[in-house]
């Protein structure tokens, strides 16, 4: 980390446990079925191909970084995957900074500047957020597994 960093962390695009345990499901699925279709040789190896590249792009995903929040003096900057642009929210507009719930749903998509209903979204996984408000009355929500130390790294880039 540079000296003017406070916080700095990445979320993956795979490493979400609600949407691993619906993969692995779908896998055990394909593996469970290609164990007892004994009588088509064509469609059972196509299942445990199937089961398998779910598997591998499974292990791939877990180490494709969705985005980085990297929080420095006056600033939140948040970089997403491959083409996203840059997003850098001045925290001398902001006027309420809160640690609260994502989302009240157990299953959330992976998101990156999403607008939606007046809210800015960016999300991987967790169910810990913290939110926060400009004087527009736009609010951020930044979705975290750190949500204690993001939580307290704005509010030291903001004084």
């Amino acid at each position: 980390m540079d000296q003017d960093t406070l916080f700095v962390e990445r979320q993956y695009l795979g490493r979400d446990k609600t949407w691993i345990s619906v993969r692995l499901i779908l896998a055990l699925f394909c593996f469970i079925v290609y164990y007892l279709n004994m009588d088509h040789l064509a469609s059972r190896q196509l299942f445990f191909i199937v089961g398998s590249c779910i598997i591998f792009v499974s292990i791939i995903m877990m180490y494709l970084v969705h985005y980085k929040t990297v929080v420095s003096p006056n600033s939140v900057k948040m970089s997403g995957l491959w083409t996203t642009s840059l997003v850098k929210i001045d925290l001398s507009s902001i006027t309420k900074v809160e640690k609260r719930d994502y989302s009240k749903y157990i299953f959330n998509n992976p998101v990156y500047n999403l607008h939606k209903n007046g809210k800015i979204r960016f999300y991987a996984g967790g169910k810990d957020a913290v939110w926060l408000t400009d004087r527009d009355g736009l609010i951020y929500i930044i979705g975290t597994y750190k949500q204690e130390e993001l939580y307290n790294a704005i509010l030291k880039a903001k004084s």
